[in-house]
């Protein structure tokens, strides 16, 4: 084994940082209080191929995976720019498409994800909240199409995409009881799909939305893969949200411990620098020790995922490892600084709700630890 990044990813490295360091956090905290979008770095970002990085290069992408694309994530999280369009979009939207998608439908939407086009994605709902299986969103045939009906809660950044990748229920497994799922392609402009926003009470550039569907019309060409065999494509796109989710606040505490650092050596209390203190020190070492093995653990889930390995077990556990990691980070960034860790100014607290968010989302820790016991640990199944 050879841990060595190479050096074509070290220059993607440098390449992300360098645009999303031109805009920083300030840019970041200015476009959440102004209940805007980061479309500027958005575009800037993917003017240079960086939001398709992991997408197909026959449709405009940059021919790589979910290494490159965590690379992106995690350098553009690391200046205080965390982007929770990226693991929606290209990630999730882009890597179901790519994979289950007929030639058809990878001409008409991939070039544009590839370009920075978005496309969110729709699965939670307020009474079925983990159990996918209870999804209520149905999705019936009409005429030569289907009609979709039902709500989705916590949507994001629906008001930004042109296209929102809809996960339905369309029929009923008679061996199970479960639901048979299906996932369409519908606009955002559809006559029938309206959209309210959820208040939030956390700092962040997207917005959060419950979204209605009222006999939504879709022709049979936006039905992604085959009818009611929607698990596979969906979890297809489970893991790359997971994984996408730990590159996000695993850069999030980069940020974190190298503010926390240059504070610790630069305040002087009695005479000394306040890092001399192992009082200070060892907890920021203890939280720079469990980043890195995040980042280890979210670089195997890639790996894994790039080679078409079962990369479940590995998505589950960096995204667990990754947000306890950066939380307990940013935690100890805020101590370190004292009373400043709590001001707009010194940039600590302003990223605390992002980052206590994706400790909730996409998938709860108690939800990856159920996983683990099962799949893992082959302990019986507790739900």
């Amino acid at each position: 084994m050879d841990f060595r990044e190479t050096d074509e990813i070290g220059l993607l490295r440098e390449a992300v940082a360098g645009i999303a360091g031109k805009y920083g956090h300030s840019y970041y905290v200015q476009q959440s209080r102004a209940k805007e979008p980061t479309t500027a770095l958005w575009d800037e970002l993917s003017a240079g191929g960086f939001m398709g990085v992991n997408l197909p290069e026959a449709f405009g992408g940059g021919g790589g995976g979910m290494t490159e694309l965590a690379v992106v994530c995690e350098e553009v999280a690391a200046v205080g720019c965390p982007m929770l369009l990226m693991l929606v979009s290209p990630a999730i939207c882009g890597s179901i498409i790519a994979k289950f998608g007929t030639t058809e439908q990878q001409q008409r939407w991939l070039p544009g994800l590839s370009a920075g086009r978005k496309m969110v994605f729709a699965i939670t709902e307020p009474d079925a909240g983990s159990n996918s299986h209870s999804i209520s969103t149905t999705a019936t045939r009409h005429g030569g199409g289907y009609r979709i009906n039902g709500q989705k809660y916590y949507i994001s950044g629906v008001d930004e995409a042109d296209a929102v990748l809809v996960v339905t229920r369309t029929g009923i497994d008679e061996r199970t009881g479960r639901g048979q799922m299906s996932l369409f392609v519908v606009d955002t402009d559809a006559p029938g799909l309206t959209k309210e926003t959820i208040d939030m009470q956390i700092l962040e550039p997207e917005k959060q939305f419950t979204v209605y569907f009222d006999n939504v019309e879709v022709g049979p060409d936006r039905l992604l893969g085959v009818e009611g065999e929607g698990l596979r494509p969906l979890f297809a796109g489970l893991n790359p949200e997971r994984i996408l989710t730990a590159a996000i606040v695993n850069g999030i505490a980069r940020y974190a411990l190298d503010k926390a650092a240059d504070y610790a050596r630069e305040r002087n209390v009695w005479g000394v620098p306040i890092g001399a203190h192992q009082g200070l020190a060892h907890p920021l070492a203890k939280a720079k020790v469990d980043v890195e093995l995040a980042r280890l653990m979210t670089a195997r889930a890639c790996w894994e995922y790039d080679n078409d390995l079962d990369a479940a077990e590995s998505s589950n556990m960096a995204k667990l490892a990754a947000t306890d990691a950066s939380l307990a980070a940013l935690d100890q960034a805020i101590q370190i600084h004292g009373g400043n860790g709590m001001t707009t100014d010194y940039g600590l607290a302003t990223l605390w709700g992002m980052t206590r968010l994706l400790r909730i989302a996409p998938v709860s820790r108690e939800m990856i630890l159920n996983f683990v016991s099962q799949h893992s640990l082959g302990l019986p199944r507790s739900y």
